[in-house]
């Protein structure tokens, strides 16, 4: 079977595996393991030692493990849910009632996870009860969590970054800052959005009653401030160069740990069990990413990189050409394939043309990464989509239709990015970080 013949079955094969539900590690990992062996035999599979031991050593990752334990620890032991209080009391107010408080609650919490179901887990668990309790309206309530819920892949630290920059070598602190303020537009949209949504029709989102005194606003603070500290300085410590993403990470472990002990409910029992989950969530992203450079390698002996480079530049395309090219790409895969699986399988293929059409890699590390967040909430595999329908207890179609205009937001948000790159750009240039 000739070469291309058999790249085309390779590929067939890896959607097909998708296709019957199988889990996208195997997915990956098996057809680059048998093309590698129909292509070059035993011999091609020696390499796999190497590509084994170099997808693991990368410093980059041991960030990963630390900030997931900090997201459970502050989880496990209700911390997190104290800040959600504290800012449902300060924005009740704000037109959307409760619905802010998703967002803001979201935007928060993301920060501190950098996970999109975690903190679409953690918030819904939480908000949800209360939303149907005041008969707010079911659509917008969903779509609101399972929307805000992607906001922690944008906002830092970010999980999908932290993989984005082990496979292109770039910046994890760049990055970092690259998503701040796309983020925080982000998350102003949505909030603008749900405060014009609730005005034209009330009763969507019941007003909230009664006067917000002074000890209730130091009552929020103090279930907020401790959360936001935390957050100021690791984001502080990366942005300034004092601490490496890992290094902060790991100071961020055990400020969580001590903010959990004074402010949450952290016992052994709960310490141990937040160290289960965040074992059992880091061995399934790093055995994603072990998967993806084995069919990476297996790609590269292909030469399928260079081809698809050659092709793409023989088709001279223009830039915005190329955008909606990427646009097609990545809507498609969300429809198909989890956030990281999207960064692995697309990012090592398409980082090699960035160069021709003078793209900036940390512009396109938050454009990838905002491709992931409309993944994340695009039917049938948008995993957001079930989180929060298996929390509701109602019709998948209800969240389905509620994300809809928070998905339009989102391409809205790209497309500034498209016209103003600077939007993330203009931070990372001007504050010096590792």
């Amino acid at each position: 079977m000739g070469g291309e013949y058999l790249i085309v079955l390779i590929f067939a094969l890896f959607i097909g595996l998708l296709a019957t539900g199988l889990a996208v590690p195997y997915a990956i990992l098996l057809p680059g393991v048998l093309y590698l062996y129909l292509e070059g035999g035993i011999g091609a599979l020696h390499g796999l030692g190497i590509t084994t031991w170099g997808s693991m050593d990368a410093y980059t990752l041991t960030a990963i493990p630390l900030f997931v334990l900090m997201a459970e620890v502050l989880q496990g032991s209700g911390v997190g849910m104290r800040m959600y209080g504290g800012l449902s009391r300060l924005v009740r107010r704000i037109p959307g009632g409760l619905l802010q408080t998703n967002i803001a609650g979201c935007a928060v919490f993301a920060a501190v996870s950098g996970s999109s179901i975690a903190t679409a887990a953690s918030i819904g668990q939480v908000a949800l009860p209360e939303l149907k309790a005041r008969k707010y309206d079911a659509r917008l309530a969903t779509g609101s969590l399972a929307a805000g819920g992607t906001l922690g892949i944008l906002i830092p630290p970010s999980i999908a970054m932290i993989v984005y920059a082990t496979f292109t070598e770039t910046s994890v602190a760049k990055l970092f800052m690259a998503g701040v303020v796309p983020g925080i537009v982000l998350t102003l949209m949505f909030m603008l959005y749900v405060a014009i949504k609730a005005m034209a029709h009330p009763e969507i989102a019941p007003a909230e009653t009664g006067r917000l005194t002074w000890q209730m606003v130091l009552h929020s603070l103090v279930d907020i401030v401790p959360v936001l500290l935390l957050i100021l300085g690791i984001m502080g410590a990366i942005y300034t160069g004092i601490a490496t993403p890992t290094e902060a990470a790991a100071a961020g472990c055990l400020l969580a740990v001590a903010i959990a002990a004074l402010y949450g409910d952290l016992s052994w029992a709960e310490f141990a069990a937040s160290l289960k989950r965040s074992t059992l969530m880091v061995s399934n992203i790093l055995f994603i990413t072990y998967a993806a450079f084995v069919f990476s390698y297996a790609m590269s002996y292909a030469g399928v990189g260079e081809a698809l480079t050659e092709f793409i530049v023989d088709m001279n395309l223009s830039k915005t050409g190329f955008f909606i090219a990427l646009l097609i790409l990545f809507t498609a895969l969300g429809a198909l394939v989890e956030s990281l699986g999207m960064i692995v399988i697309t990012v090592p293929l398409l980082y090699p043309l960035l160069a021709t059409y003078g793209i900036d890699p940390v512009w396109f590390g938050v454009v990838v990464v905002l491709f992931i967040e409309m993944g994340q909430i695009t039917p049938p595999i948008g995993i957001n989509l079930f989180v929060i329908q298996s929390i509701a207890r109602g019709n998948l179609s209800d969240v389905v239709v509620g994300t809809i205009p928070f998905h339009l937001l989102m391409f809205l948000l790209l497309l500034m990015l498209v016209v103003w790159p600077e939007l993330a750009l203009w931070l990372p240039n001007h504050i010096s970080g590792n």
